[in-house]
């Protein structure tokens, strides 16, 4: 489960739909009845926040993010634009530091895809997208 809170327009999610979770995109919050609005490749539908999960951030979820993955002594390093995330321990997410410009940011837990868009967009204002 994500907390609603925690979502935001644009972010990718697991949406559960009769015990068939599939990946999805926020469109829409609505904060009232506390449902969010998920595009799937089948249609969008509200999903009450129980009915969403979060994605593990690893490489295949970087990769189809569009970031691009150069190992070095340091571990591995990825690269969107200037957006730049590394890792100590290849396939380790578990502690990583990611930074724009003069914006760094040291994590000492995983995180998942919608927490990686929220930074992202927080550092550059532009929205994390395939």
């Amino acid at each position: 489960m994500i907390r609603f809170n925690d979502l935001k327009p644009g972010d990718i999610v697991l949406a559960e739909y009769e015990g068939e979770k599939t990946r999805g995109t926020v469109k829409e919050l609505n904060r009232e009845d506390k449902e969010v609005c998920v595009e799937t490749p089948v249609q969008e539908y509200w999903y009450t926040p129980e009915h969403l999960y979060p994605i593990p951030l690893n490489d295949e979820q970087l990769t189809y993010l569009g970031f691009t993955k150069m190992e070095n002594g340091n571990g591995v390093k990825y690269m969107k634009d200037s957006f730049r995330l590394q890792i100590p321990v290849k396939n380790d997410f578990s502690n990583m530091e990611i930074w724009w410009r003069e914006d760094r940011r040291h994590l000492t837990q995983p995180i998942s895809v919608h927490e990686l868009q929220n930074h992202f967009y927080q550092m550059t204002k532009v929205e994390l997208n395939p």
